[in-house]
C-alpha cells in the first residue's frame, strides 16, 4: 500500500489556480485525469482531438498540458510543432502507449517537456505536472491549509489527527488515506474504482471488496452514534456530507 503525500498547494502568479489541459480520445481516461487534476484544486479542460485541442489551448492557455501520441486526425507530435510554430510554449507531458527509446527521443526533441506510457498511475501523471510547472516557472507553491472539514468532522493532514465534535478518532493509516480522499472530495460521489486507485494505487479488477470493508470500519468510528457523514449511493460509489 503506498499512501498519499501531503503536498502544496500550486498557484499562477495572479494567485489563481494553474490550469491544464488533457488531450486524449479515450474519454474514460480524460474522465480519470480530470478528477485527479481537478482534486489538486487545478482547472481541468479536456479535447478529445488534435485539432481540438489547438482550438482549446488558444483559447485556454494553459499552463501545462497533457497530450497523447497517437490521435485518429492530428497525432500529438504534430500538435505540438504547432503549438512551438506559434510561440506557445506551454510545458507538455507526452502520454503514450508506446516505450520504445525512439519514441521518447522523438517526443523530446519535438519540444515536449516529459513522457508517461500508458498503463500509468494517477499520481505519478500529478507529480511530473506538478514538476514542469514548476521548473516553467507558471505556477508556484501556496500554502495550503492543512485543515479539512466535513461538518463536525476535522482532519489535519500535517498531525494526522481526526476528531468529530471534539472527541479525538485513533485511525489507520490506509483508514486515513481514505477518510482524506473522502473529504478532499465532500459532496462528490467517488467510484470503488477511483478510491482503489487513489488509496491503494492499484487498478480495479474485482477488489471491489477491500473498499467495502474500509468503508465500514470508517463508519464504525466516524458515525456511530451520531449523523451519518458517509453515504453510499448505490451503483455508483460513495460520498461524504455534513448533514442538512
Amino acid at each position: 500500500m503506498t499512501a498519499m503525500a501531503t503536498t502544496q498547494t500550486l498557484q499562477r502568479a495572479d494567485g489563481t489556480s494553474p490550469r491544464v489541459l488533457v488531450v486524449d480520445d479515450e474519454q474514460m481516461l480524460t474522465d480519470l485525469l480530470s478528477m485527479a487534476l481537478r482534486m489538486e484544486g487545478w482547472e481541468v479542460r479536456t479535447a478529445a482531438s488534435g485539432f481540438q485541442a489547438l482550438q482549446v489551448a488558444r483559447e485556454f492557455e494553459p499552463d501545462a498540458m497533457v497530450l497523447d501520441i497517437m490521435m485518429p486526425d492530428l497525432d500529438g507530435m504534430s500538435v505540438l510543432q504547432r503549438l512551438r510554430r506559434s510561440g506557445d510554449d506551454v510545458p507538455v507531458l507526452f502520454l503514450t502507449a508506446k516505450d520504445s527509446v525512439s519514441d521518447r527521443v522523438a517526443g523530446l526533441t519535438a519540444g515536449g517537456d516529459d513522457y508517461v506510457t500508458k498503463p500509468f498511475s494517477l499520481e505519478e501523471v500529478v507529480a511530473r505536472l506538478r514538476g514542469l510547472m514548476r521548473r516553467a516557472g507558471t505556477a508556484r507553491a501556496g500554502e495550503a491549509e492543512p485543515i479539512l472539514r466535513v461538518g463536525d468532522l476535522t482532519l489535519n493532514e500535517d498531525s494526522h489527527e481526526v476528531d468529530r465534535s471534539g472527541t479525538e478518532i485513533e485511525l489507520t493509516a490506509t483508514e486515513f488515506e481514505l477518510l482524506r480522499y473522502l473529504m478532499r472530495n465532500q459532496r462528490r460521489v467517488v467510484s470503488k474504482a477511483q478510491i482503489l486507485d487513489r488509496v491503494w494505487n492499484y487498478d480495479f479488477g474485482g477488489r471491489s471488496s477491500v473498499v467495502e470493508l474500509y468503508i465500514s470500519y470508517l463508519r464504525k468510528k466516524i458515525d456511530a452514534g451520531r449523523d451519518p457523514l458517509i453515504h453510499t449511493v448505490r451503483g455508483v460509489g460513495y460520498m461524504i456530507k455534513a448533514p442538512q
